[in-house]
C-alpha cells in the first residue's frame, strides 16, 4: 500500500497525469471540498488552471452537488483526496450531465478497482495513481492523517 506524504505532495503526483487534458482546451478543475481542496490547488498551481471549489450536502435521496459553475463544452477534471465507496464521485458524475460538459474526468489520489468499474461508467475517464485491490480509509494513504 502506497501512503503519501501528505495531499499537496499526492497533488503535485497527480499533476503530470492531467497535464495532457489541459493542452489547448477549455478545462474546468472542482475540487471536493474540503478533502479534495489541498490535492486539487497542487495540480490548478502546477498546470495554471483556475480551479472551483464545490461541496456536496445530504439530500433526502443522497448528496446534492452545491451550485456548480457553467461547464457546457468543456473538459471538467474533477478532483478529490480519493475513492472510498466512490458515493461522492458518483454524486458529482451525475450532476455533471446536466452541466453537458464535453469531457468528464475523475482525477484522485486513491481509488479502489472495485469502485473504479462503477465509475468508469460515470466519468469519460478516470485517473489514479493508486489503485488498490480493496477498499480501505483514506486516512491510510495520507501520512499527514
Amino acid at each position: 500500500m502506497r501512503v503519501f506524504d501528505s495531499k499537496q505532495a499526492a497533488g503535485v503526483e497527480l499533476a503530470p497525469l492531467v497535464q495532457d487534458l489541459v493542452a489547448d482546451r477549455s478545462v474546468t478543475l472542482l475540487a471536493v471540498d474540503p478533502g479534495g481542496l489541498p490535492v486539487a490547488q497542487a495540480v490548478a498551481d502546477a498546470l495554471g488552471v483556475v480551479l472551483h471549489p464545490i461541496r456536496l450536502h445530504e439530500g433526502p435521496h443522497g448528496l446534492v452537488v452545491d451550485d456548480l459553475p457553467p461547464l457546457a463544452g468543456q473538459v471538467v477534471v474533477v478532483i478529490d483526496d480519493g475513492v472510498e465507496t466512490g458515493t461522492a464521485a458518483h454524486a458529482i458524475g451525475a450532476a455533471l450531465v446536466s452541466a453537458s460538459p464535453a469531457h468528464r474526468v475523475l482525477a484522485v489520489p486513491v481509488c479502489p478497482r472495485e469502485a473504479l468499474a462503477t465509475l468508469q461508467l460515470v466519468y469519460d475517464e478516470v485517473i489514479a495513481i493508486e489503485r488498490p485491490l480493496v477498499r480501505r480509509s483514506l486516512r491510510w494513504h495520507f501520512a499527514d492523517r
